[in-house]
């Protein structure tokens, strides 16, 4: 165990984000995603629902600023039901951790599993909520205050 770390990051997926370069991205994916199926490495965290999760890793993880698609999720399919407090409870997260939340944006379906193939790693997780899957982009990791 380490102090001020969330026990939900474990080794693999500390050392993953720490791997991630700036531009990198990290799909947290919910239960019905075809994670295996899409190419990146994947990590399993299926006791975790994604907002748990998301909480434990913004403190650790710089957005990138520099674009306008730093947190995205998966569009709804229309006549599709969604539940709304998803996509809320992620902007409230971001508000929380991020200087200046980015907006999600929505991407259709399909769209997000191609961008997801590009990804550094996908995390399984157990979050059993439909449209909850988000990619977030890795920024720069400002430097540390020197005293």
């Amino acid at each position: 165990m380490l102090k001020g770390i969330s026990p939900l990051l474990g080794p693999d997926l500390l050392a993953t984000l720490c791997r991630m370069g700036h531009g990198d991205e990290l799909v947290l994916a919910d239960a019905h995603f075809p994670g295996d199926s899409i190419g990146p490495p994947v990590l399993r965290l299926d006791g975790v629902g994604i907002e748990p999760l998301l909480d434990a890793i913004l403190p650790l993880f710089e957005l990138d600023n520099f674009v306008d698609d730093a947190a995205v999720m998966m569009r709804v399919v229309e006549g599709d039901i969604v539940d709304p407090t998803v996509g809320s409870g992620y902007r409230e997260l971001l508000g929380r951790y991020v200087a200046r939340p980015p907006e999600i944006q929505l991407l259709e379906r399909f769209a997000f599993y191609e961008r997801a193939r590009q990804a550094f790693a996908v995390v399984m997780t157990g979050d059993v909520r439909k449209y909850a899957n988000l990619i977030l982009k890795k920024g720069v990791t400002p430097p540390a205050a020197s005293g």
